[in-house]
C-alpha cells in the first residue's frame, strides 16, 4: 500500500486543542494516551464510525495516532477518501513521547507507551 499522498504531521506539530484520534487497541490506551484524545480502536473503527464523523462535524481536524504510524496511516487513508480532514501523526505515540508531549492514564498511574 501507498502513503506517499498521506497529509501528515509530526508530534511536536499536533495543538494543544487538537483533536487527537488515537486507533490503538485498548491495553495500549490504558498504558498511557493523549489527554482529552478519541478513542476508537481499529478493530472498532468501521462500526464506530460516527462517533468519528460526529466529533468531526465542525470541520475540525482529525490528529490520527497509533504506536509508531502504520495503523493510523489506513485509517487517515480511510477517513480522507470520506472527505474528512485527517493527518497522519508520524511516529506515533513513540515520537509522542519522545518529544516530551504529555500522557495520562485513567487510573492515575506513569503513562508509557505500550
Amino acid at each position: 500500500m501507498n502513503f506517499a499522498q498521506l497529509p501528515a504531521v509530526d508530534a511536536v506539530s499536533v495543538p494543544a486543542d487538537g483533536l487527537v484520534l488515537d486507533v490503538r487497541e485498548a491495553d495500549e490506551w490504558a498504558a498511557g494516551h493523549v489527554e482529552g484524545a478519541l478513542h476508537v480502536p481499529m478493530s472498532d473503527f468501521v462500526a464506530r464510525f460516527g462517533e468519528v464523523t460526529e466529533a468531526v462535524a465542525d470541520g475540525r481536524r482529525a490528529y490520527v495516532m497509533c504506536r509508531v504510524g502504520g495503523r493510523s496511516a489506513q485509517v487517515t487513508q480511510y477517513l480522507v477518501q470520506q472527505g474528512i480532514d485527517a493527518v497522519n501523526v508520524d511516529g506515533g505515540m513513540l515520537a509522542w513521547e519522545g518529544a516530551g508531549r504529555p500522557m495520562v492514564t485513567d487510573n492515575g498511574t506513569e503513562p508509557f507507551v505500550l
